[in-house]
């Protein structure tokens, strides 16, 4: 895949889903152009993940940021799962739309407005489990960081996880998913399903409806990747019942107990949990910062932890790797690259969670040894 086709590619998408600004892309993907094998999914680096697509550049979870990360070099696009008042799975980050979205300027829901207790806090805002799937989509979507490029807001809706995994499936070569079932304790809370059905139910059921399934590099995986992940290990443990697509347990910064069983960073870190929860997760994805501490924006001594899931067999993919100076510790002089360098060639990391794409892209091609 050439670089002149890509930025081509890339021109047309773009251009293409400010004027739809559709869910599901409404022009015509290159792998619906000609019928043709797609190029696999690479499997001897680090794994590239882009979290909640590009996102230093576009909108967050909005087909544009998928569509420019796949443009990028992305292996994997990654999303949260949400459930709105009626049940469909959207792509959303937060349980609150306020921040990410244009909902204050909708008179209309300006009632909606309410406050619910999550792990012990009381949040106010406009929640997402309040509206329905057709109000869900009258909004727009923004940037998150009044420092990243806002000339696109207001022009992508929220996405379905149906219109997620499409994006996958048509893109021009294997593109893997690496959905997260979303604060699971809150959504079955407040969403009900019939037949008593949980909100874990319906994620692996739209998995399986599209064909996702098989263990960890089978061949059914390999044809259509997956990564299933949560900071709930009851959800993962769940699901294993159902489904065999590898599973990522998500673990939060080491003051941050598990949402579902309340447990601390440090056992679910221990040997023993590592020993127990292997037997239905693949890998860890923990905040970087709790593999390498910082103090005072420079980093310390690394704790270990990759060594020790290593041990036990699994891998590793922290979160989370951007390309601005707020989030680069002084150790690294202010170049995303060298934060790169660091965590694959000394850290050994088996996968990155970063909002910037195109640059882990490029630093993996310049220094894969099968590049050239």
């Amino acid at each position: 895949m050439t670089s002149s086709y890509l930025a081509g590619f890339g021109h047309i998408v773009l251009v293409s889903l400010i004027v739809g600004c559709g869910g599901r892309p409404l022009y015509p993907l290159p792998s619906k152009l000609v019928d043709r094998d797609r190029m696999p999914l690479q499997t001897s680096r680090p794994y590239n993940i882009a979290h909640r697509g590009s996102n230093g550049e576009l909108p967050e979870e909005t087909t544009a940021a998928y569509m420019r990360a796949i443009e990028e070099g992305a292996d994997f696009i990654e999303t949260d799962i949400l459930a709105s008042k009626d049940g469909a799975l959207v792509c959303f980050h937060d349980v609150i739309l306020d921040l990410t979205t244009d909902i204050a300027q909708h008179k209309e829901f300006a009632d909606r407005r309410t406050t619910f207790e999550i792990q012990g806090f009381n949040i106010t805002g406009w929640f997402i489990v309040d509206f329905k799937l057709e109000e869900l989509k009258t909004l727009r979507v923004k940037q998150r960081y009044e420092f990243r490029d806002q000339q696109y807001n207001g022009n992508f809706k929220i996405i379905s996880f149906e219109e997620f995994i499409a994006i996958a499936l048509d893109a021009p070569r294997v593109v893997g998913i690496y959905p997260e079932i979303k604060d699971p304790v809150f959504i079955n809370n407040h969403v009900k399903w019939e037949g008593g059905k949980r909100f874990e139910d319906q994620f692996v059921a739209t998995l399986k409806k599209y064909g996702y399934g098989g263990s960890y590099l089978s061949e059914d995986w390999l044809k259509q990747p997956v990564f299933i992940q949560s900071f709930a290990p009851t959800s993962l443990i769940y699901i294993s019942n159902f489904t065999n697509s590898p599973k990522i347990l998500l673990i939060a910064g080491v003051t941050f107990p598990t949402q579902d069983t309340n447990q601390t960073y440090w056992e679910i870190t221990s040997d023993s949990y590592l020993s127990f929860i292997k037997q239905h997760v693949v890998g860890i994805g923990p905040d970087k910062d709790s593999v390498v501490p910082a103090v005072n924006g420079y980093l310390q001594t690394p704790t270990g932890l990759v060594a020790k899931a290593h041990a036990h067999n699994l891998q590793v993919h922290p979160y989370t790797y951007r390309n601005e100076n707020q989030f680069l510790h002084f150790n690294f002089h202010q170049d995303p690259y060298a934060e790169y360098n660091y965590w694959i060639n000394k850290i050994g990391v088996d996968g990155l969670f970063t909002d910037f794409t195109g640059s882990l892209h490029d630093f993996q091609e310049w220094t894969s040894p099968l590049s050239g």
